[in-house]
């Protein structure tokens, strides 16, 4: 499957309006934004679990990175509430699920080669950032492997411009902003080349984004492995 694949054309999908999909794992599905690959795949989602639901133990050759969007994701190493971002390194692997249900943001076989250092925030644990035009708080989540990923609140009825030198994608948490001629709600991803900066007019009820600035294809990303049957990406 290919799915929004060239990374050199701006991308805008409003993940709001999106069927959800069946994964293999009953109770579990996704809006996909961005794939290449089957159920093997270099990949960003939505990916919803019913209460109860869960994957089997599956190893991540490619690395995974997650948000948490809504509800609690869980897995043996504890409890995710919404607000949870995590990087989970090439070569890990979980047993996913959560009893009472959640959504999260999803990223699959887009790490360095070379990043293996697994990161965790929990909502609260980031002091803020420095603020500038137009951002009422801003949060570095991490900074390293040529990456920054950032949470922020964008104040209502302002101007906010995002640089982008290296590549960036952008999802809408709450609220909402006019970019490019386009309005983006709630859970509209937005992905960037190299240069084209994001230039938001914000709504009147201001607007909580995460974004991350990288190049949108490492080049030294992880290469797809042999197929192993504990492999399910989402």
């Amino acid at each position: 499957m290919l799915l929004n694949e060239d990374l050199t054309a701006r991308t805008l999908v409003h993940a709001e309006d999106l069927d959800w999909i069946p994964s293999p794992p009953k109770g579990v599905d996704r809006r996909m934004l961005f794939r290449i690959g089957e159920e093997k795949a270099r990949a960003t989602s939505l990916v919803r679990y019913a209460p109860k639901s869960s994957f089997s133990h599956h190893s991540h050759p490619g690395g995974e990175e997650f948000l948490v969007l809504d509800g609690v994701f869980q897995d043996e190493t504890g409890d995710f509430p919404a607000g949870t971002y995590v990087r989970n390194p090439p070569g890990t692997g979980h047993v996913p699920k959560s009893d009472g249900g959640c959504t999260i943001l999803v990223k699959l076989w887009q790490f360095k080669a070379s990043d293996r250092k697994r990161i965790v925030r929990l909502p609260g644990e980031t002091p803020s950032a420095p603020s500038r035009a137009g951002v009422a708080d801003s949060w570095v989540l991490f900074d390293g492997s040529d990456a920054v990923v950032t949470l922020e609140d964008w104040k209502a009825g302002s101007e906010v411009v995002v640089v982008n030198p290296k590549g960036l994608e952008l999802l809408v948490l709450n609220g909402g902003f006019s970019e490019g001629g386009e309005v983006l709600a709630r859970w509209s991803w937005l992905r960037l080349p190299a240069g084209y900066d994001v230039r938001a007019a914000v709504g009147p009820h201001g607007a909580r984004v995460w974004y991350k600035s990288a190049p949108l294809l490492h080049d030294d990303i992880c290469l797809f492995e042999a197929p192993a049957p504990e492999d399910k990406s989402r």
